[in-house]
């Protein structure tokens, strides 16, 4: 069986990670905890090192509002599923966005607020310290410093392990790391998701992780993936014996080596494929197609 470690590693802070990893997103639209907790765990056993949730990850009322009964938190489910942690097992969180006890979004701008999100991922995650938070901007055009200072201070106080940013321009990304290391950035980007391409290169450059999100649902976003692949994708896909979807991830791996992928699903055949897009390599006339 294809496990994780076929798509090959990289250093994300200072830990080794498969490439490809694991987005809690989609956990919690099924109401049956138990195919969530399943998949989890059969994420970590197939070699999955690297899990990405936030605390607004929720069902209902969260960023997929769908389903009903009881709220189900990724971040719960991570815990339950997960908890004790394996040591070389990395789970990245986002703080900015959030949902208030009173179901209303807020968008954390204080060192206040940052810190309240940060202790509510904290507790959900059963742990003394975080792996990793991403700064998860709402604005490609707002300042970033004065939140990033508030997250450096949780960090010198041993809350958080390192820093990323999220939705982020090299602009804001410089002004971040003016203030402390960025381990990486986590982006949407995609096949036909693209407008990134620079920075991506950038990155690559400068050996910091590049994160994509929407990898497989590209400008669906959160609606998830196409009914329909390209055309471009179909064909590589039929050539290789392999789903549109497949191919995606692999096109998305293909992009440098420091590009970590991090498909969600909560579904244990799709969590399989997903995997297996780390063994497939593509060549240089299917990348031409996919120009």
């Amino acid at each position: 069986m294809i496990t994780a470690s076929a798509a090959g590693t990289w250093k994300l802070g200072d830990q080794t990670v498969n490439r490809m990893g694991f987005g809690s997103m989609r956990l919690t639209a099924n109401p049956d905890r138990g195919t969530a907790l399943r998949v989890l765990r059969k994420a970590v056993e197939l070699g999955v090192n690297h899990i990405d949730t936030a605390a607004f990850y929720v069902t209902p009322g969260g960023i997929i509002d769908s389903g009903t009964g009881p709220r189900r938190y990724a971040t719960d489910l991570i815990r339950e599923a997960l908890f004790p942690y394996g040591k070389d097992l990395l789970i990245a969180t986002k703080v900015g966005p959030g949902l208030l006890p009173s179901g209303e979004w807020e968008t954390a701008a204080t060192p206040a607020r940052l810190r309240a999100q940060v202790e509510e991922n904290l507790s959900r995650l059963g742990v003394d310290r975080l792996d990793l938070v991403n700064l998860r901007l709402t604005s490609r055009t707002a300042p970033v410093a004065a939140r990033f200072e508030a997250l450096a201070a949780l960090r010198d106080e041993g809350l958080i392990r390192h820093l990323g940013i999220s939705n982020a321009t090299l602009a804001q990304v410089d002004e971040a790391a003016a203030v402390a290391p960025v381990a990486c950035v986590q982006n949407s980007f995609a096949v036909d998701l693209r407008r990134d391409t620079d920075l991506v290169r950038t990155l690559t450059g400068r050996g910091i992780a590049f994160v994509p999100f929407f990898a497989i649902a590209g400008p669906g976003r959160e609606d998830g993936a196409p009914a329909a692949a390209g055309h471009a994708v179909r064909e590589i896909a039929a050539a290789h014996g392999v789903t549109g979807h497949q191919v995606r991830l692999a096109w998305t791996l293909h992009q440098g080596e420091n590009v970590l992928a991090i498909p969600g699903t909560g579904d244990e055949q799709h969590l399989l494929d997903n995997i297996a897009a780390g063994a497939l390599r593509l060549t240089d006339e299917d990348l031409a197609l996919l120009i």
